[in-house]
C-alpha cells in the first residue's frame, strides 16, 4: 500500500512540518470516509493525532494550495514524454445560510437555474496522450454589485439610434479588448500559473467552453501566447476570405454551416443513426481581430433528416481538424474533476464559512483528487487496471476496520491470518476486489 507521508515528502519545503503531518492525517482519515466530508466527519475517521481541534486548526491557517499542487504533479504525476493543454472551467457547489464567505446566486449547468451556494474557476493541466486532468489552481468567484452610472441617462430616455453605421463613424481597433471581472480574473489566474510552470512544460493550447468563444477571450490568450480553442454560436456570421481584386473589400462569401462542399470535408463518423460530417476552414467574424480556423460538425440523422451542427474554432490556423475536435473534447477532463471532487473528497459536503477555511476546504478537495489519481495508478499497476475511486475507499476503509480490531486482541495475530482478514475485510464494499498480496509497498 503506498505510503501516503512517503507521497507528501516532496511538499517539505513548501509546507511547515505540522500542517504537513495534519495533511498527512486528514487524507488518510478522507480516503477512510464513508459519511459527508466535514471536519467533524474527517475527525471521526482520522484516529490518533486527527481529533476535531486539530482539523479545526489547519482548516482556519493559510496554505500555500497552488505552490502545493504544483510540486506534487511536477513530483508524481508529470511525464516528461507527454504534451499538456491547459484547460479552464467553472464549477458551482450549493451552500445554504447566509454566513458562508462568498455565497450568492450562481446558473448551475446541472439545474439548468439559478442556485444558491458558492462558484469557483479552475485551471487544470491536461495530458494529451492519457486524457487526464490535474487541478492545479482554483479561485472563488465573488460577485461583485453593479454600480449605477449616475452620469448616463435612464434607458427610457435614450433616443434609438437609426439602423445601418452612423455617419462619420471610424473604424474600430479589433486588436483592442476590454477585460470584464471574469477575464481579468482568468488572466491573472492564467498569469500566475505560468509563472509557476515557467519553462517545465511547453504550452500552445487553452481549452474553454463555448462561453469565451468571443474576441475579448480570443485577445486575452494571445495576449498569453497560447491559442484559444473553444466553441462559437451556432448562428455566428462567418465570411470566407475576399478573394477579388477590389482592395478595400475584406469578407467574401458568407459560410452556411449547412451547405458546406466537399473540398473542405475532412472525414466522416457514424454513431448509430446519425451521420456525422467533419469540415475545416479558415474564416473571417466580423468580431475577431484574426482568421479563425474552425471546424463545422454537422450531424445528419439518416431516418427522419434532421440536422444540427456545431462550430468549434482555434486561434491556431495550423491545428487539423481531428487535432482540434480532440482538444475540445479534452476540455471534458476537467468534468470528471469536478465530479470526484463533489461525490468523493468534500467539495459539496463542506460546513465553513470563513474565507481561510472555505478556500482551504476547496483547495483540498481538488489535491486529494490528484493524489488519488497517483494512489489509484499505483494500486492498477499492481492489480486491475478498472479499479475505481470507491475500490480505493473501501480498501482503506477496511484497513482502518482492521486496525482498531487489532487493538482489541490481546495478542498480535500472525501475519498470514492478518493478511487473510485484510482480504476480506477490505473487499466490503468493493466493485472489483483487491489483492492485498498483490499490493506492493512504495
Amino acid at each position: 500500500m503506498p505510503n501516503i507521508l512517503a507521497l507528501l515528502t516532496c511538499l517539505t519545503f513548501h509546507i511547515d512540518h505540522t500542517s504537513l503531518k495534519q495533511l498527512g492525517c486528514i487524507i488518510q482519515a478522507m480516503f477512510a470516509i464513508s459519511g459527508r466530508v466535514t471536519m467533524l466527519g474527517i475527525s471521526r475517521w482520522a484516529g490518533k493525532g486527527g481529533s476535531y481541534r486539530t482539523i479545526q486548526r489547519f482548516c482556519h491557517q493559510p496554505q500555500n494550495w497552488p505552490t502545493l499542487m504544483w510540486v506534487f504533479f511536477r513530483t508524481h504525476c508529470f511525464r516528461l514524454e507527454e504534451s499538456y493543454a491547459i484547460a479552464g472551467d467553472e464549477v458551482v457547489t450549493t451552500k445554504s445560510g447566509k454566513h458562508t464567505y462568498g455565497v450568492d446566486w450562481f446558473f448551475s449547468s446541472l439545474t439548468n437555474a439559478p442556485v444558491k451556494g458558492l462558484a469557483f474557476f479552475a485551471l487544470s493541466l491536461v495530458g494529451l496522450e492519457k486524457r487526464e486532468s490535474y487541478p492545479l489552481r482554483i479561485e472563488q468567484i465573488i460577485k461583485v454589485s453593479n454600480e449605477v452610472n449616475i452620469d448616463s441617462p435612464p434607458p427610457s430616455k435614450v433616443k434609438k439610434r437609426k439602423r445601418g453605421r452612423p455617419k462619420g463613424s471610424k473604424n474600430k481597433d479589433k486588436s483592442q479588448y476590454t477585460l470584464s471581472n471574469e477575464l481579468f480574473r482568468i488572466k491573472g489566474m492564467l498569469e500566475a500559473l505560468l509563472s509557476t510552470i515557467g519553462d517545465t512544460i511547453a504550452l500552445k493550447y487553452l481549452l474553454l467552453d463555448g462561453k469565451f468563444g468571443h474576441h475579448n477571450a480570443a485577445q486575452m490568450t494571445r495576449e498569453m501566447g497560447l491559442h484559444l480553442v473553444s466553441k462559437l454560436r451556432h448562428d455566428s456570421a462567418l465570411y470566407l476570405p475576399y478573394q477579388g481584386e477590389n482592395a478595400k473589400c475584406k469578407y467574401g462569401q458568407k459560410v452556411n454551416p449547412r451547405e458546406l462542399g466537399a473540398e473542405c470535408l475532412q472525414f466522416i463518423s457514424n454513431q448509430g443513426d446519425w451521420c456525422l460530417k467533419y469540415h475545416q476552414l479558415q474564416v473571417l467574424h466580423k468580431e475577431f481581430a484574426q482568421p479563425l480556423n474552425i471546424v463545422v460538425i454537422v450531424k445528419t440523422n439518416g431516418k427522419t433528416g434532421e440536422q444540427s451542427h456545431v462550430i468549434l474554432f482555434s486561434t491556431d490556423l495550423s491545428v487539423e481538424a481531428k487535432k482540434l475536435v480532440e482538444l475540445y473534447s479534452l476540455r471534458f477532463q476537467i468534468e470528471f474533476n469536478f465530479r470526484d471532487a463533489k461525490q468523493f473528497w468534500g467539495l459539496e459536503d463542506f460546513m465553513n464559512v470563513s474565507q481561510t477555511a472555505v478556500t482551504n476546504m476547496v483547495n483540498l478537495a481538488f489535491f486529494m483528487v490528484n493524489f488519488s489519481q497517483k494512489t489509484l495508478e499505483h494500486f492498477r499497476r499492481n492489480c486491475a487496471n478498472d479499479l475505481s475511486i470507491l475500490d480505493l475507499k473501501a480498501f482503506y476503509r477496511g484497513f482502518r476496520y482492521l486496525d482498531e480490531l487489532i487493538k482489541l486482541l490481546p495478542d498480535k495475530p500472525e501475519a498470514i491470518l492478518i493478511s487473510q482478514v485484510l482480504n476480506r475485510v477490505t473487499n466490503i464494499g468493493a466493485i472489483h476486489p483487491i489483492s492485498v498480496s498483490n499490493i506492493a509497498t512504495e
